[in-house]
């Protein structure tokens, strides 16, 4: 399956990086800058053929799961429209699809057993009730925790389970309940091969892997059509034309559809019913969730960006779409990986796709029967079953085999297809809880003499639990003797902290000399160090005389030009650190997440007080972090061109203002006199008019500060200010349609340089009349705590 790459296009104004028209869905199809006639359209094509593929797949397997629970064979198709269209539009994966899941078969099955169809659906809406309250109480985040090795045993293990099942129809056969029947079954269904389906199996697998890599300019023009679509029209083609008798999809007759009832039974039963519909779809839709990111982040194409899964609101989204499902009289809804991994696979970019493949749903159970009925079942088994396969990823098995987490792998693959997707699920959490603390209590410590230097190699976490062995070995070091520390580990606890500190300072002042570095031999900072504590990245110059008497600073100044000194220190000190980063960023681009736009001040060190890098945030910087009004720039557009270049182009998925305590500029602005000579200066402010009329307000409450009101009325201008600088950027064209299509959030933030104490406003979206129609507002910068350190999973590279 090839993923569809996005045209090159010029990046002119109203075009975005994927050569889609950059405008909200929603939007009037003329705007005023717009190009005359050129036709615009709000669906991206690889969202249309990724539709179509996911609708390839969902269609056969929505009718197979109906059968499999013993449900009507039409509240499957109810429920992958349900999923596509109502989980689509409200969930927080956009490439999530979501339908009728092959986790939920023994469940749904045992419910309809025990209390019938019409009880079942009502068990589902009530389920649906209960997501939306999960979602109210914001415990979706707890799925971040799965390790990555689960996820990528779930993904193998469902697709080794589809594989095996869809074998069986490959051959001819019908595909047992279990995985494990179906192995069992394979002998004696390759003994009894049926030629006709195994030849529309092999025609459509053929298709399927060839298509892509069709050579020449041929090749390049049949590309655009799906690979899956071009092999099912061709097993079509050929069972029609050959006149092969082979199975074909046959849509039931909807005259006999079911609608829920009211609940009967007992009540205990039926409310452990709706908790184990809840708990099921809850976990699989937010693990597939985890896992369509993980995919998606993985896509070689650098110019789509797809936001990561609000968890929450895709929990919401699921509990909407099995209310609207068990009305209908449809199966539960979850999200699928079967069909995630399509959809991202065929290059989705967006949740038009998932919308779309619902809609082609219904369309087609309304309108396209004839069609479909000339569809062989084993070409859309075969589809399928390669799917499947390519679940079982040997890049994703490279990776856990890296990082020393197979058996978490095979165990999560061997409950998945053994047990189940969730039984395998918690087995695999299990397994990787004990050997997160195999790891924690194993830590190896290792002493040797090189070329006069003593290695002392600490392999594993730094625990209390290692600290006797860490002292024995430590002391065992003559005095005076230089030493390297090797530290290969993730984590150390404030007992080890203090021993390597303590020892380290009593062996310099011995005379000796230590050195700490990680497995690579980078140098790492050193507990507790003493010595050149000044040499630290945000030294200013005035200060940075490390290796010097301070008494030489004068005559220092005046040898050496500053930016000389500085530059230096880089070439000498960081840009070993940064280069291969740097060389990454050259040749890949910059992709930053955010546009930072703050003050000139030069006490503001944007990148310290973010703890950002290189490529992470596109800075704008002018006196007072203003953002001018579109049309009131009079000639100077560097402003609007940055943000419609970040927004437009980089895509940036968030806009922060920065304002910061005693701002020249609020001060000037306060000072300023309307008799005054027009400088550039004042000319420029004229654009923090607004304001400090704002501010003037009386209809309008001051801005408080984690509880506290501004000290004085230059500390409320400056907070007032990043309020209005944040009405101006929504008066931004650009900036109006991605906050329309929710793909952009803006942010506002105070930072206090006495305090060296960061604020977040707590509701960008201020300045609203209220209900009393008073235009009263409350505006809060909330204090930022600091954050505990990162574990090891959050700190390891993308």
């Amino acid at each position: 399956m090839t993923a569809c790459v996005p045209a090159r296009t010029s990046r002119t104004r109203g075009t975005s990086r994927t050569g889609r028209t950059s405008q909200a869905p929603d939007a009037p199809l003329k705007r005023p800058h717009s190009p005359p006639g050129r036709r615009r359209f709000p669906v991206a094509g690889c969202d249309v053929s990724a539709s179509l593929v996911v609708f390839l797949i969902a269609l056969p397997l929505s009718l197979g799961i109906a059968l499999a629970t013993g449900a009507p064979l039409q509240a499957g198709l109810v429920a992958a429209a349900v999923g596509g269209i109502v989980a689509g539009r409200l969930g927080g994966s956009p490439l999530q699809v979501s339908g009728p899941a092959a986790g939920l078969t023994v469940v749904t099955a045992e419910l309809i057993q025990t209390y019938g169809w019409r009880t079942t659906c009502a068990i589902t809406v009530l389920a649906g009730f209960a997501q939306l309250g999960l979602s109210v109480l914001r415990v979706a985040r707890s799925a971040l925790a799965v390790s990555p090795a689960i996820v990528h045993g779930m993904l193998a293990g469902i697709g080794a389970t589809i594989a095996l099942a869809q074998l069986h129809v490959v051959l001819g056969g019908t595909p047992q309940s279990s995985a494990v029947d179906n192995v069992r079954g394979l002998p004696a269904q390759l003994a009894d091969l049926h030629p006709a389906a195994l030849s529309v199996s092999a025609l459509t697998v053929a298709v399927l892997l060839l298509w892509p890599r069709i050579p020449g300019r041929t090749g390049q023009i049949l590309r655009k059509v799906p690979a899956a679509l071009a092999s099912v029209a061709a097993a079509s083609v050929l069972a029609v034309v050959a006149g092969i008798r082979v199975p074909r999809v046959d849509l039931p007759s909807w005259s006999s559809h079911a609608l829920p009832g009211l609940p009967e039974g007992p009540v205990l039963g039926i409310a452990a019913g709706v908790l184990t519909i809840t708990l099921v779809t809850s976990v699989q839709s937010l693990l597939s969730a985890v896992a369509v990111d993980k995919l998606a982040a993985a896509r070689k194409d650098p110019k789509t960006h797809v936001p990561r899964s609000n968890l929450d609101r895709e929990l919401a989204g699921q509990g909407a779409a099995n209310i609207v499902s068990g009305a209908l009289g449809g199966l539960p809804v979850a999200g699928v990986a079967v069909r995630s991994v399509a959809n991202v696979s065929a290059g989705a970019i967006s949740r038009h796709s998932t919308m779309m493949h619902g809609l082609w749903v219904v369309l087609a159970a309304l309108f396209l029967v004839p069609v479909l009925d000339l569809i062989p079942l084993p070409a859309l088994a075969a589809l399928v079953m390669v799917i499947g396969i390519q679940m079982v990823s040997i890049t994703h098995i490279r990776s856990v085999t890296r990082h020393r987490e197979v058996l978490v792998y095979a165990v999560t693959v061997t409950g998945v297809v053994l047990i189940g997707i969730l039984e395998g699920v918690g087995l695999g959490i299990v397994v990787a809880s004990a050997v997160a603390m195999h790891r924690l209590t194993r830590t190896r410590i290792t002493r040797e003499t090189k070329d006069g230097v003593e290695h002392i190699k600490v392999r594993g976490q730094l625990t209390f639990l290692a600290v006797p062995r860490l002292s024995r070995v430590l002391h065992q070091i003559p005095q005076g003797a230089d030493v390297v520390v090797e530290l290969d580990g993730s984590f150390m606890d404030h007992a080890a902290y203090e021993t390597l500190q303590d020892w380290q300072m009593s062996h310099l002042a011995q005379g000796g000399q230590v050195e700490m570095t990680g497995r690579t031999g980078v140098r790492i900072a050193e507990p507790g160090a003493g010595t050149h504590a000044c040499c630290r990245p945000w030294t200013p110059w005035r200060n940075h005389h490390c290796g010097e008497h301070p008494a030489t600073e004068s005559k220092r100044h005046t040898e050496t030009h500053q930016l000389a000194r500085g530059l230096g220190s880089f070439q000498r000190d960081t840009a070993p650190l940064v280069r291969e980063e740097l060389a990454r960023l050259a040749r890949e681009g910059q992709r930053p997440s955010q546009l930072f736009l703050t003050c000139a001040d030069s006490r503001l060190v944007t990148s310290m007080i973010t703890a950002s890098g290189p490529g992470d945030l596109f800075t704008v910087r002018n006196v007072g972090n203003l953002v001018p009004l579109p049309g009131k720039e009079s000639g100077d557009d560097s402003v609007a061109a940055a943000i419609e270049y970040a927004v437009d182009v980089l895509r940036v998925q968030s806009i922060t203002v920065c304002g910061h305590s005693g701002c020249g500029a609020m001060q000037a602005l306060l000072s300023s006199s309307p008799d005054a000579p027009q400088t550039p200066l004042r000319r420029w402010l004229r654009h923090g008019v607004p304001s400090l009329e704002r501010m003037r307000n009386t209809h309008r409450s001051w801005a408080r500060i984690s509880g506290r009101m501004p000290t004085d009325a230059v500390e409320q201008l400056c907070l007032t200010n990043v309020v209005q600088q944040l009405e101006h950027l929504k008066a931004h064209e650009s900036v109006a349609r991605r906050i329309a299509d929710g793909t952009l959030e803006l942010h506002g933030m105070y930072f206090h340089v006495g305090e060296a104490q960061a604020y977040l406003l707590s509701d960008t979206d201020t300045g609203a009349p209220s209900s009393t129609g008073t235009g009263a507002e409350n505006i809060v910068f909330d204090r930022v705590a600091p954050s505990p350190c990162p574990s090891a999973r959050e700190r390891e590279p993308a």
